[in-house]
C-alpha cells in the first residue's frame, strides 16, 4: 500500500515542502530504502524508525518498504523526517485512515523509545504551512511555542509517537498551541546588561549613543582594559525596540541554526555576535556543502562585534564589505543562489599599537615605528571606509572607578535614540533607506545642507587636519544624526564640531 506524508526540508533560512511517499509491498525480501537526494542522517532514519515503532508496541512490517522525499532534487538533511516516516509506515499498514493525515505538515526526530526530539527551523516550517494553506502543523512538544507565533496555522505540540498516533486515530483530542505575540516579545526583551554598569568613559558613551542612533559603524580605539568589549556588549541595550517583523526575521535565521532555548516563542532582544578572530571566511558570511548563515546573519537585526580587529584574517575582512553595504548575503553555487539577511551594526575594536599602550601615560609603549604601521596595515582600508565613527577608548583612571555614583541608564539613552530614529524614518519613508547611516550621495545633498558658519568650521577641518572626501561624508552623516538626537532640522556648527571628533583615525591621534 502507498502513503503520503507531509514535511519540509530547509534551503536557507526557508521552508520547502516535500512528500514522503511510503511504499510497502510484501513480494520480496524485507528491505527498506530511501530514495529522493538523502543525506547520511535521513538514510540512517530506518533504524530509528523501526526501534521506535517497535519499543512503542506497533509492529515493524517485513517487508520491502521504500521512501521517496520528493521533490527528489532537493538535498534532504537532518534526522527531521523520521516522524513523516514512521507515521507513513503507519497509514501504509493500516493503522491511521489516509484522510486522517492530509493537509499535516510533520516534523520530529525520533528517539529509539519513541519520544520526539526537537527539530530546527519550525518557525520556518509553519510558515510554509501556512502559505500552502494546510490544516496543521504536527511538531515535538519543545518547538511548538516558536511555531505557533505564525498566526493562521494550526500548531500541535507532541512528545511521542504513540500520542501522534493515537491523535490521528481520534482518540487524542489535543488543542492547537496558542501563543500571545504581545506578552512573548515581553518577556524576551529583557536585557541582562545595562550602561549604568560603565563608569566613566562619558564621552565614549556618547558617540554609541550616536552611532546607534543612525545606524553607524563604529571602530573603538585603546589600550586593553579600558572597557572596549564592555561598552559594546551594551549596545544593544540602546537600539530601538525590535518589532514583530523583526523578532520573527531574526528567530527565523537562529531557528534553523538550532540556537533557540527549549520552549522559547521568539528572539526579541538585539543579536550581539562577538566571533573569535581565528574564524574563517566561510563562519563569517555563510556557506559550506550545505549553506548555513553565518556570524553576519546571525547578527542581523543586532550587533557583530570584531574585538582585536587586526588580529582577524584579511579576507575575512574583505568578504565583510558587500554585507555592509547591501544588508544581506548571497551564497552562490552551481545549482542555485541562497540569499541570507544582514542588516548588521558593525562595532570593532583593537589597540593603538601591537602592545596597546601607545598614548597611555601609565604605561611604556614597547613598539617600533614599523611594528606600529605594520599593525595598522591589517586593517582593510576599504573596511575603514565603511565605518562612520573612530573613538578613543583611554584607560579609566582610579578616581572614576572607585565612584559609587551610576551612569545613566539604558533606558534613558534608548529613548533620545529612538525619538532620533523616528525623525530618520519619517525622513527617508520615500527614499528606501531607513538610517542616517545609508544615506548616499544624493540625500546627503538634499538632508545635510551647511549654513555658511557650519561651512566654515568644516572646511578649516578639512585643510588643518588634512581629512579625506571619505572623512567628508562620514561627518556629514554623523552630524546629521547629532542634529536629530537634538530634534533640529539644520545641521549647527557645535554638530559639525562634535562629528570631526568621531574621526580619531584621519585626525592622527595615533
Amino acid at each position: 500500500m502507498l502513503s503520503k506524508i507531509l514535511s519540509a526540508a530547509l534551503i536557507g533560512i526557508d521552508a520547502h515542502v516535500v512528500e514522503v511517499e511510503v511504499d510497502i509491498t510484501s513480494r520480496g525480501l524485507p528491505h527498506f530504502s530511501t530514495v529522493g537526494l538523502p543525506d547520511t542522517a535521513v538514510k540512517e532514519s530506518k533504524d530509528r524508525v523501526r526501534a521506535a515503532l517497535k519499543n512503542t508496541g506497533f509492529n515493524f512490517p517485513l517487508k520491502q518498504i521504500t521512501v521517496n522525499l520528493a521533490p527528489a532534487d532537493i538535498k534532504k538533511e537532518g534526522s527531521a523526517f523520521d516522524l513523516p516516516i514512521a507515521i507513513g509506515i503507519t497509514v501504509a499498514e493500516g493503522v491511521i485512515e489516509p484522510i486522517a493525515v492530509h493537509g499535516f505538515m510533520l516534523s520530529g526526530e525520533l528517539s529509539l523509545d519513541g519520544r520526539i526530539k526537537p527539530v530546527k527551523g519550525a518557525l520556518s516550517m509553519a510558515i510554509r504551512a501556512r502559505e500552502s494553506n494546510l490544516k496543521g502543523l504536527i511538531l515535538p512538544q519543545e518547538n511548538v511555542k516558536e511555531a505557533a507565533v505564525v498566526k493562521g496555522i494550526n500548531v500541535y505540540g507532541f512528545e511521542s509517537l504513540p500520542q501522534i498516533i493515537e491523535f490521528f486515530r481520534g482518540t487524542n483530542n489535543i488543542q492547537p498551541i496558542e501563543v500571545n505575540i504581545e506578552s512573548a516579545m515581553e518577556e524576551n526583551s529583557i536585557y541582562q546588561d545595562d550602561f549604568s554598569d560603565v563608569k566613566g568613559q562619558e564621552h565614549v558613551k556618547r558617540s554609541l549613543e550616536v552611532a546607534a542612533a543612525g545606524g553607524h559603524n563604529v571602530l573603538m580605539i585603546g589600550p586593553p582594559g579600558s572597557g572596549k568589549t564592555m561598552l559594546a556588549r551594551r549596545i544593544p541595550t540602546i537600539l530601538p525596540d525590535m518589532t514583530f517583523e523583526e523578532a520573527l526575521q531574526t528567530t527565523r535565521i537562529h531557528s534553523v541554526m538550532g540556537l533557540l532555548k527549549s520552549n522559547q516563542s521568539l528572539l526579541a532582544t538585539r543579536p550581539f555576535r562577538a566571533p573569535h578572530h581565528t574564524l574563517s571566511d566561510v563562519a563569517m558570511v555563510g556557506g559550506g556543502q550545505i549553506p548555513k548563515p553565518g556570524e553576519v546573519s546571525l547578527s542581523h537585526n543586532g550587533v557583530l562585534f570584531l574585538d582585536e580587529l587586526p588580529e582577524f584574517k584579511r579576507n575575512v575582512l574583505e568578504v565583510l564589505r558587500q554585507p555592509i553595504e547591501d544588508g544581506s548575503v548571497t551564497i552562490s553555487r552551481a545549482i542555485s543562489s541562497i540569499t541570507y539577511p544582514a542588516s548588521i551594526m558593525l562595532v570593532c575594536a583593537m589597540n593603538p599599537c601591537f602592545c596597546g599602550y601607545i598614548g597611555d601615560v601609565r604605561h611604556q609603549c614597547t613598539c617600533s615605528p614599523a611594528q606600529i604601521h605594520r599593525y595598522r596595515r591589517k586593517v582593510s582600508g576599504p573596511l575603514l571606509d565603511r565605518i562612520d565613527i573612530h573613538v578613543e577608548v583611554p584607560a579609566v583612571p582610579y578616581k572614576e572607578l572607585s565612584k559609587d555614583l551610576s551612569g545613566e541608564t539604558s533606558k534613558n539613552i534608548k529613548q533620545r535614540v529612538q525619538s532620533a530614529k523616528k525623525i530618520q524614518v519619517e525622513r527617508f519613508k520615500k527614499e528606501g533607506i531607513y538610517s542616517n547611516a545609508k544615506m548616499r550621495s544624493k540625500h546627503i545633498k538634499k538632508y545635510c545642507s551647511l549654513k555658511p558658519a557650519s561651512q566654515n568650521i568644516l572646511e578649516a577641518a578639512m585643510h588643518k587636519l588634512g581629512l579625506s572626501a571619505r572623512a567628508y561624508t562620514r561627518i556629514l552623516k554623523v552630524s546629521r544624526t547629532i542634529a536629530d538626537l537634538e530634534g533640529s532640522e539644520e545641521i549647527h556648527p557645535h554638530h559639525i564640531s562634535e562629528a570631526i571628533q568621531y574621526r580619531t583615525l584621519d585626525r592622527g591621534m595615533f
